[in-house]
């Protein structure tokens, strides 16, 4: 019994960053691959925020245009850094 309840413990704190992402994803309306490897949120009010292609939070600047991985072009609204900062530290602190 204890035997079972550890290797649950263990297999749960080893899908905690998949749950952060996911937090992350689940609160966006769209995520969009950018061309330079970035990921683009768009929440579903509206507004924006950026993650870098090494997973950290970028500002983004009101009208700045981003390029998709697919060559369109896509002004920015919003520059929500601390709402996605949020979401993707999420199940990864105690």
């Amino acid at each position: 019994m204890i035997r079972k309840l550890s290797i649950l413990v263990i297999s749960m704190a080893a899908l905690a960053p998949a749950f952060a992402m996911d937090a992350a994803r689940s609160e966006a309306k769209q995520v969009i691959a950018l061309q330079n490897g970035e990921t683009l949120y768009v929440f579903k009010d509206g507004l924006m925020a950026k993650e870098s292609k090494f997973g950290s939070v970028t500002h983004l600047s009101k009208g700045q245009v981003v390029q998709t991985a697919d060559g369109k072009s896509i002004t920015t609204m919003g520059n929500e850094v601390a709402r996605l900062s949020s979401l993707l530290k999420k199940g990864h602190s105690n």
